[in-house]
């Protein structure tokens, strides 16, 4: 019984910094363009890089 006197508020602490990291990341933009990321993952765009340095 006394180890939840332990756990109970560290997992009330570890939700809230998880709520504080999402509310974070939505605020700082991290999911505006979530189809623009997948498309970009199938471009070549290092083939063209590659010819402009050879």
């Amino acid at each position: 019984m006394s180890a939840l006197l332990y756990l109970i508020p560290i997992a009330l602490l570890m939700g809230g910094g998880a709520l504080v990291a999402f509310f974070w990341s939505v605020k700082s933009g991290q999911y505006e363009d979530l189809d623009g990321a997948a498309q970009r993952v199938l471009l070549d765009d290092d083939l063209e890089d590659e010819s402009k340095i050879n």
